[in-house]
């Protein structure tokens, strides 16, 4: 289950948005490469721990190579690593451009494939108000949030879609 807090857009600069919530999802935990390789190992596998901490050790270092030469990696069912730039401004001509006045950096860009695309985790996930599950716990009772009576669903409505009008960082 995933986990939301509503928060009010409080930019003035963005009339469209200004005064309405908007849904963002409360990370709870965040779990390291050391975390993740031991939570592989529990799932019935002959690696170790250690053995895959190495392998995904590799794999970070090998797709950093291979997309600072230009090649984008496809892991099935994550994503899409390739470089993207980051730039200044545009050059009023070719002759105009160079790198270190038109542009800041280089970015790692992520694009899920297969399973993580929006579409499939909209089907899978179930969405709760965290406020809601909150005052559950406490004894109160509070009006049901979400795309259906109990706060979860797919969360596959226009209001969850885009949440860039809200002003804030999604990460």
């Amino acid at each position: 289950m995933i986990l939301i807090n509503l928060k009010k857009n409080k930019n003035e600069k963005m009339p469209n948005a200004f005064g309405k919530y908007y849904a963002f999802p409360v990370i709870n935990q965040t779990i390291g490469m050391d975390g993740l390789s031991e939570h592989m190992a529990s799932h019935n596998t002959p690696f170790s721990a250690g053995a895959i901490k190495g392998m995904l050790t590799d794999l970070v270092s090998c797709i950093r190579e291979l997309t600072l030469q230009g090649i984008a990696v496809k892991i099935d069912n994550l994503a899409i690593f390739s470089i993207g730039l980051k730039t200044k401004k545009g050059a009023d001509s070719e002759e105009d451009f160079s790198v270190a006045k038109n542009i800041e950096g280089v970015r790692l860009r992520a694009r899920a494939t297969g399973n993580l695309t929006s579409n499939k985790l909209d089907i899978q996930a179930s969405l709760k108000n965290a406020s809601n599950l909150l005052a559950e716990d406490s004894g109160k009772t509070t009006p049901p949030s979400g795309p259906d009576s109990n706060g979860g669903g797919s969360g596959n409505n226009d209001q969850n879609k885009d949440n860039s009008q809200s002003g804030e960082n999604k990460d």
